[in-house]
């Protein structure tokens, strides 16, 4: 199974993520995961993408592109993989055709997960993180049993920084605006998958495994 999944901040990407890995098997490839790896590892590509990223300089397209081949190119990608965060655009998606093309396999599918912009940030501005073990809560959606208090370890719930409503309408916006031809370039080739993510969890995550199975 090979995949994208696509979704605006607050639309539940990380957790339908957790199930599409466990449900197929493969691994959860996300370009900030790779990028840190590669800087850490002191690869050649890492080098190089510290060396934009030092500057405050976007890393370019052909550098991303490649850094994302070294990885699909891995042992454990031979089955399949999820992209999470990659491609941000149709020249980097075209790219990634050439890159698939050379190694002679394809896309599956493409996952676009929808939701309402009121209600992503509704969903985000709610958001609770705990200081000390990272669990997450709501405070509608998903509350905590004492306000403020994480229920798994008792620590203290907070807000970040870059939670609040004007932020996240920004960011909303950019993406959708970043997105959107990217969106249109999968439709064109049959392979995006629309998901409405108002849904409840469960049922967005059983749709989305019976469309990738569909595929499969």
């Amino acid at each position: 199974m090979r995949t994208i999944l696509l979704g605006p901040p607050g639309a539940g990407k990380g957790t339908q993520a957790a199930v599409i890995v466990n449900e197929f098997h493969i691994p959860h490839i996300s370009t900030g995961d790779i990028f840190r790896y590669n800087i850490k590892q002191g690869t050649d590509l890492g080098k190089e993408a510290k060396s934009y990223m030092d500057q405050g300089l976007l890393v370019p397209d052909e550098l991303v592109v490649a850094i994302v081949e070294d990885r699909l190119k891995q042992e454990d990608c031979k089955t399949g993989f999820l992209l999470d965060g990659f491609p941000r655009t149709a020249n980097q998606a075209e790219a990634l055709d050439n890159v698939l093309r050379n190694m002679k396999v394809a896309l599956d599918k493409v996952i676009n997960i929808e939701v309402d912009k009121e209600r992503l940030i509704k969903r985000v501005v709610g958001r609770r993180i705990c200081k000390e073990c990272g669990a997450t809560y709501h405070i509608e959606f998903n509350p905590s049993l004492k306000e403020e208090l994480c229920d798994k370890c008792g620590g203290q719930l907070h807000q970040r920084d870059d939670d609040t409503e004007a932020t996240v309408s920004k960011r909303i916006e950019v993406y959708l605006n970043e997105t959107q031809p990217l969106i249109e370039y999968y439709k064109d080739q049959g392979t995006l998958v629309t998901i409405d993510g108002e849904k409840s969890i469960d049922t967005v995550s059983q749709e989305i495994v019976a469309a990738l199975r569909r595929e499969s």
